[in-house]
């Protein structure tokens, strides 16, 4: 599953699956939070296989190019991937609950990958405050 570095992102760990998709954005017990240009929607849920699950949405209005929008995906997963250890600690305190966790990209510009990761770690430093 995880390698001993604790800095992968496995499969288990992806938000997938229509009904918690649907929980997390349409259920009553969602909470977001924005730092231009992203925004977090979080929910707890019943406890799966991983503390945290994650899902990176760019919408098409902001990149008609799939390659742009891609390339915002795999910028807000790296940056997750580096400092998803800021949640870890917080959700070992919770041990029959997972975090459902959506990134929102809402800019139309493309950033540099530091500014991205500078915002990602801001965000989850609030987060794991709020929790």
């Amino acid at each position: 599953m995880q390698s001993s570095d604790g800095f992968t992102l496995c499969k288990e760990e992806r938000l997938v699956g229509r009904k918690l998709v649907e929980t997390l954005f349409k259920g009553g017990g969602s909470r977001s939070m924005s730092y231009y240009p992203l925004r977090i929607v979080y929910c707890l849920v019943a406890r799966e296989e991983a503390p945290v699950r994650i899902l990176v949405s760019v919408p098409k209005r902001c990149f008609k190019r799939a390659v742009k929008r891609n390339r915002v995906k795999r910028q807000v997963r790296e940056a997750y991937r580096l400092n998803k250890h800021l949640l870890d600690e917080r959700m070992a305190a919770l041990p029959d609950q997972t975090l459902a966790l959506a990134f929102v990209w809402q800019d139309d510009h493309l950033r540099n990958s530091e500014e991205v990761a500078q915002r990602v770690r801001s965000l989850l430093n609030r987060l794991s405050e709020k929790l």
